[in-house]
């Protein structure tokens, strides 16, 4: 799920260098913390949420497939 995560945000951002996931366990779920750069914010999210919304159905959709429960945040 983390590879994934990063994967997408690498291919939509300028610099996918600066590019980081950040993966905290919890007992029932899984928190991906996701940070870009601060020009890249609006090329993750998208207009109205729409990206980020994508990114995290699909992450939630890989995460459902291995039994568990994941949160993606998008953090600067």
């Amino acid at each position: 799920m983390k590879e994934l995560l990063l994967t997408l945000a690498q291919a939509l951002v300028d610099h996918p260098d600066q590019v980081s996931v950040n993966q905290v366990e919890g007992e029932k779920s899984v928190i991906l913390e996701l940070r870009v750069a601060q020009e890249d914010m609006g090329k993750v999210i998208g207009k109205q949420g729409r990206i980020a919304r994508a990114i995290r159905t699909l992450v939630k959709a890989a995460a459902a497939h291995q039994g568990k429960r994941v949160v993606v945040e998008i953090i600067q």
